[in-house]
């Protein structure tokens, strides 16, 4: 059965959805740098442009974009636009569930941002990464030690080692983390509590600073909770007074994190 005109047509559209599906993460990762949820939440949870423009570092000239993208990203969920009936007013922008999770302002009440583990997922380290798929799928693995992940191929390093050499995507990943922990940890302790129950001590291996364990020991002051983790991440762990937890720790920073667990040393939080 031949293929109709419309058919090609549709076909063609799927293709362009999928070849262009990498500008939602960008123009989310856009809107999380310019601080565009924080500016909505301030405005009471409702933002017009007008609005928008004063509160966050746009250009001028740059402003019809903004509308573009702001436009873009309620289409895909992140805000939901409304038009005024009339049609005189700018549209306004409000924050959805997904979006609330993007707020990281002191007057949220605490709640839990994981801005900084998207701003992770979409950082050119993974994208540049990615770019490698196919090359890496050709190369047998004892091509060389750079076949091993396409991250490697296209870094020359293991994701940890490049965590651990460069700075600026050290601090993305440790607030990543931190970041996630915070959230999993709060619904986990809030749905299921349930499954500590008669559980006296707890360890969390890779627990970076202690943020889930810290949670857990506030919520079932009973329990012991130890970290197991790196000694550079042991060693930046937040010393608040919690004696509940425990940072522990062997070895040298040659072990890098992820790899050997008797690579750790230890530490307790005072």
């Amino acid at each position: 059965m031949a293929t109709t005109g419309a058919e090609l047509v549709q076909a063609e559209a799927e293709l362009w959805c999928h070849n262009f599906g990498y500008l939602k993460s960008m123009a989310l990762r856009c809107a999380i740098k310019l601080g565009i949820p924080n500016a909505i939440h301030r405005c009471g949870g409702a933002a017009s442009l007008p609005e928008l423009h004063a509160a966050i570092p746009v250009a001028a000239s740059k402003r019809p974009c903004l509308s573009r993208i702001m436009t873009f990203l309620a289409t895909s969920g992140i805000f939901r636009e409304q038009i005024p009936e009339d049609g005189a007013a700018e549209p306004c922008y409000h924050l959805t569930t997904a979006s609330r999770l993007l707020v990281d302002d002191e007057t949220r009440g605490g709640r839990t941002c994981v801005s900084q583990l998207l701003t992770l997922c979409s950082s050119p380290f993974y994208f540049t990464a990615s770019q490698n798929l196919a090359e890496w799928l050709q190369k047998e693995d004892g091509d060389a030690a750079a076949a091993r992940t396409p991250f490697t191929m296209a870094h020359g390093a293991g994701f940890y080692d490049v965590v651990c050499r460069d700075a600026a995507f050290g601090v993305c990943f440790d607030d990543a983390m931190g970041s996630d922990s915070c959230f999993v940890s709060e619904i986990v302790i809030r749905e299921y509590g349930e499954v500590f129950a008669g559980v006296t001590s707890l360890v969390d291996v890779g627990g970076h600073n202690g943020t889930t364990a810290r949670a857990i020991a506030k919520a079932f002051p009973h329990m012991r909770c130890s970290v197991l983790d790196l000694p550079r991440v042991v060693d930046a762990m937040p010393t608040d007074g919690t004696d509940e937890v425990k940072g522990r720790g062997k070895g040298n920073e040659k072990n890098r994190r992820g790899r050997q667990q008797d690579s750790r040393r230890s530490k307790a939080l005072q």
